[in-house]
């Protein structure tokens, strides 16, 4: 048999959900539930925590000692991007396969890679701008009127700077 869970030891549970909704407690039941709390208090917990990013898939890390939950919000670079663009929430249920073609500034973008950067595989703020961008493209936006991958060919030819920190 496992060891007994101590309920003082820090335990970290991440988790994917919708902004804004109570997730089915059917599936937070099996991550949660052996730690000794409630799935409908934790699933209204995260429906408040992530009120602002109402309708985008989120990824959310809750933090247990004590049986008690902390809820952080953990964004991936897609739906930073998609907060950025300032569209209208949406409902799931109805509206499908959205396509964001809105425009984001070059400013933008760096401020969202500077968010990104701890969680990032590059060494320098340029190459975090560069995923970023990739992310951009996948999204379906542009950058100041111009396809991603020509920003990103800007940065990699020196015609465009990237203001290290």
């Amino acid at each position: 048999m496992p060891p007994k869970f101590d309920p003082s030891e820090v335990k970290i549970v991440y988790l994917r959900c919708v902004g804004g909704e109570v997730g089915a407690t059917s599936s937070l039941a099996p991550k949660i539930g052996p730690l000794g709390l409630s799935p409908k208090k934790v699933g209204d917990d995260i429906a408040k925590a992530t009120a602002d990013w109402k309708g985008l898939k989120i990824t959310v890390q809750l933090t247990i000692q004590n049986r008690q939950a902390t809820i952080s919000v953990c964004p991936s670079a897609a739906s930073l991007i998609i907060k950025a663009l300032k569209e209208p929430p949406r409902d799931r249920k109805k509206v499908k396969n959205v396509k964001h073609s809105g425009n984001l500034t070059f400013d933008e973008i760096v401020s969202i890679a500077k968010q990104m950067r701890p969680r990032s595989m590059a060494r320098k703020l340029s190459g975090t701008v560069k995923e970023i961008l990739g992310s951009a493209q996948s999204v379906g936006c542009t950058v100041e009127g111009r396809n991603p991958h020509d920003v990103i060919d800007a940065i990699n030819n020196g015609e465009l700077e990237v203001a290290e920190e």
